[in-house]
């Protein structure tokens, strides 16, 4: 028969490691068709015209580099929604040539 002192011998108690987070679950990238799709698009934005870029297969973390880069090379603001790239205004032709000279294959979607 066991004691309860033996049992409280065996207990551990650490307050050096915090709470145990278990690992991060890898990333899932959606998988395209290896070009780059630039679009303007205008529903729901009261008018407001927004350029959105589709077809980059990257984690998140480097559509968001991109997308600082591109901000800056446009002078606009912009966001990154999913995997989506939406940056304001109509800058298809800035966007379309930053992304070649890049090493992009770019195609215009839409009107």
């Amino acid at each position: 028969m066991s004691d309860w002192k033996d049992q409280l011998s065996q207990m551990v108690y650490s307050t050096n490691s915090g709470r145990v987070e278990p690992d991060p679950e890898p990333e899932h990238v959606p998988q395209g068709d290896g070009i780059v799709r630039l679009r303007r698009e205008t529903k729901g934005r009261k008018g407001k015209g927004v350029t959105i870029i589709t077809g980059l297969d990257k984690p998140q973390a480097e559509l968001k580099a991109i997308a600082k880069k591109l901000k800056q090379h446009c002078g606009v603001g912009g966001s990154l929604k999913d995997y989506d790239i939406e940056l304001q205004g109509d800058q298809r032709e800035s966007i379309e040539s930053w992304l070649k000279k890049e090493g992009y294959n770019v195609k215009r979607a839409g009107g």
